[in-house]
This record gives C-alpha cells, structure tokens and sequence, in this order.
C-alpha cells in the first residue's frame, strides 16, 4: 500500500486509531487515490467505472463517489451460473470485482455451491457469502491477509468500546442458532475467543449444522419458487418437511443453551448475539425465574449486527440487560457490514460508532450519486457509503442500504473521531424497496464482463 494509506493503518490496535477527522481528512483523500493506482485497473468494475466517471485521479471526496460500488454489485452475478452450475463463469464474475487473479482456482471435482467456496479457499481467495433474501447471495471476497486484519481490528474495538479486556478469561455462553459458516465467521469468532474467553472454560454445543451458501441458497431460490407457484409440490413438501425439522432444531437447542446459562450464572460470562435472537433467549431465562440478581456482576456482551427486522418491544434492550445483570461498561456494541473489513464501536458514554482513522464516510443522497452538503461539519445524514482502505482482496468503496446521521463535533465520550449516531434504519425497510441510481449500470458492467 502507498504512504498515506499505511500511515492510516498504522493507527490499527493504538489509542489513535479514532483521530479527529480534521487531521486525517487530507491523508485519506491522497490513501484513496493511492487505492485507486493500485487497484483500480487490477479490478475491471472499478476500471470500468473510473473510465466512464472519466476519473484518473482522487483529489477530493466527490471525485471518489462515481467509484464506490453499490452493495448489489457482490450479488451481480447471473442466477443462471448456480442453477446452471456453470462454476466457471462464476469464477470469471469473482474476477471483475476482485483485486486478486481467480485463473488460480482449481475446479476439478466442484460440483455444489458449497465446493467452489472451498476451491477459492484453497487458491487464497475467501468468499464470504450474506444471506440475501432476493434468492441470491452477496460474495466478497477476502484475502487471509483481510482476515488477519479483521481479527486483530474486531479485538482492539471491543476493548475501545467496553471494558471487556483480553485476557479476561470468561466463560462463554449465548442463545441458540444455525451459524452462518464462512472462513471469515469462523476465524473471528475463534479470535474472539482466543482474546476473551478462558480456553479451559466449556462450551454450549447447539449440534445444529452451519448455514453455508449452499443450504442457504436452496432455501430462498425454493422459497421464491413456492411465491412465484413454479414449484413443484415434491419441492414444496420436501421445504415444509425441512422446516419444520430446522425449527424442533433450534426449539431444541434453544432450551439447552437456557440450561447452559443458567448452570454458568455465577461465571463471568462472554455472552454473544444479536438482538433478535437475544431477547427470546432472555425471555426464556425470566420464564425459568432467574433474572440480574442471580448473574455474575461482570458479564459482559458483545451485540453485532441491527434488529434485522425483528419485532421487538421498545424496552428489548433494557429487559436483556437486567436479565443478564449487564453493566453499561461490559456492554459492547458495534457498528459494520459484510462489505467492510473494520469494526465502528460503539462509545459507552455518548452511544455513538466511531470510525477510525483507515473508514472513510461518505454520506451521500437518497440516490447515492453525490455527497451531501456540509460533509466534515457538524452533523448531517443520508446515504452510508465508505472507503476502507483496510481492504486488499476487494475495492474498499461501497454504498449500503443504510440510512445515518453521522457527527463529525467531539462526543461525549470525549473523542473527536467522526461518529454515527445509534439510530441507524434500512432505507428497504421503510420503502419496501431501495434503488441505488448507479446499480443498473454496475449490473449491466458486471454481465457483459462475465
């Protein structure tokens, strides 16, 4: 990477990681442009983009804008190349999003989904791939050096966020649910656990298998199929038989992983979750007749991830904490998405994510082809969009379906780095629909390149 960008990630895992945006402005702007020399022919949707927006040099942040890629961009690919099984085609779409070569991935003996993950694994390229509920899952690509980074990143921003340190030798525990399995998840989540968790300590074993794209992708295509009336009615009551069968599962599981906390109440626990998922898990416990005066006085939390549409009441939050007797300082929260390499913690006293010094915002209108006014000052809102110039394997510039207010004054935390504010909502959920103004034509880039 160029000098600016390394001087920005020199930052990572030190206290001036979150530097106030007036003193990074300028680096940032001259690390994008560094990205863009470096990259942006090496990915052929960015060259593609640069060409068209008739950009050869970032020297601004509205010179930045026309290359951000849509979020929809990972998920461009034709249906056809999975129902199809035409994994070579797939393999070529990788390419035009993916700053490293995929002609490396060996395809012999691929025959699912779930094979051609792990064929560009074995190459080095690591295929995160989201739940999408269009039928199609977004892949993003990831070098292990990405990962390494995003372990290391993810523990420094628990740690900034909360009192939770490393070393602290808890004890896990957590609901109930089908993990979605990606290299990414997985290496994460053993980080986590390196840093926070006591190794001696015994973990609750769901035994429900992990989601993987392949057995997530069966689902949705079956369930569009089902909505559309194109399935046939073996496929119908296969889907309704595997239903039911997932959700005994997790019935099941679920009231194991009850049993589990309630036997560690007096451990220092490292509970984990998402809101979703948490706030029945806590119900359960109330229903069994223990609540905060029977839990350990330190456990601590770490919450990933929205309500991701999940109907909760408006006190969800408070009726976890005093289930679980957790303390505003062992409360960690954060902000991110799949698209993104770098964690946004959330402050304890001002309730804010906080972006590093490498996470460049760039809130853009409702469209996402333009900046909106007063970036840099005060508060403003709109589109989420940002660089991270953490990423190697991908281009760092996405716009998201998020809508935020993001703060670039001091906290009340006392910190000066930009920093969005916890009302955070999906543009999707409120419209039932979200139109990005360049996605189209990303879209139709994306099919004529693979």
């Amino acid at each position: 990477m160029g000098k600016n960008c390394d001087e920005l990630l020199s930052k990572a895992m030190s206290d001036a990681a979150y530097a106030p945006y007036a003193e990074v402005r300028e680096t940032q702007i001259a690390a994008m442009n560094e990205r863009l020399h470096e990259q942006g022919q090496r990915i052929k949707l960015v060259a593609l983009r640069a060409k068209d927006a008739e950009i050869a040099e970032i020297r601004s942040l509205a010179d930045a804008v026309p290359l951000l890629l849509p979020h929809t961009a990972y998920k461009s690919y034709p249906e056809s190349f999975l129902t199809e099984k035409k994994w070579d085609r797939l393999t070529k779409w990788l390419g035009t999003v993916s700053a490293c070569p995929t002609d490396q991935v060996d395809l012999s003996g691929v025959a699912e989904i779930d094979d051609w993950v792990e064929a560009c694994a074995r190459a080095g390229l690591f295929v995160a791939c989201s739940s999408g509920t269009t039928g199609k899952s977004a892949m993003l690509v990831a070098s292990q050096k990405d990962i390494d980074f995003s372990c290391a990143d993810g523990i420094a921003a628990v740690q900034w966020g909360s009192d939770i340190r490393a070393g602290d030798m808890r004890t896990p525990a957590g609901a109930a649910g089908a993990v979605a399995f990606t290299h990414k998840n997985q290496a994460m989540g053993q980080a986590m656990m390196a840093a926070f968790v006591d190794p001696q300590a015994s973990h609750f074993r769901s035994g429900l298998p992990p989601v993987t794209v392949g057995s997530l992708t069966k689902m949705i295509t079956l369930r569009k199929a089902i909505a559309d009336g194109t399935a046939k009615p073996g496929e119908i009551q296969d889907y309704e038989r595997e239903t039911e069968e997932r959700q005994r599962g997790l019935d099941q599981a679920q009231v194991g992983a009850v049993e589990d906390i309630i036997s560690k109440r007096d451990k220092k626990l490292y509970i984990t979750g998402m809101w979703g998922a948490l706030y029945p898990f806590a119900e359960a416990v109330r229903a069994r007749g223990y609540s905060a005066k029977d839990f350990h006085p330190e456990n601590a939390v770490y919450l990933g991830g929205g309500l991701k549409r999940a109907q909760l009441p408006d006190n969800y939050r408070e009726f976890v904490y005093e289930t679980f007797n957790l303390q505003p300082r062992f409360i960690y929260q954060m902000y991110g998405m799949q698209e993104l390499g770098t964690s946004m913690p959330r402050c304890k006293e001002g309730h804010r994510y906080h972006l590093p010094a490498w996470l460049v915002c760039l809130p853009l209108n409702k469209e996402g082809d333009a900046l909106v006014e007063g970036v840099g000052e005060g508060k403003v809102e709109g589109r989420a969009a940002f660089f991270d110039l953490s990423m190697e394997a991908r281009w760092g510039g996405v716009i998201s379906g998020d809508h935020i207010e993001i703060d670039y004054s001091p906290c009340a935390c006392g910190n000066a780095s930009p920093s969005i504010a916890d009302n955070i909502y999906r543009y999707a959920d409120l419209e039932g629909d979200d139109k990005i103004g360049c996605a189209g034509t990303v879209d139709a880039y994306v099919r004529g390149l693979s």
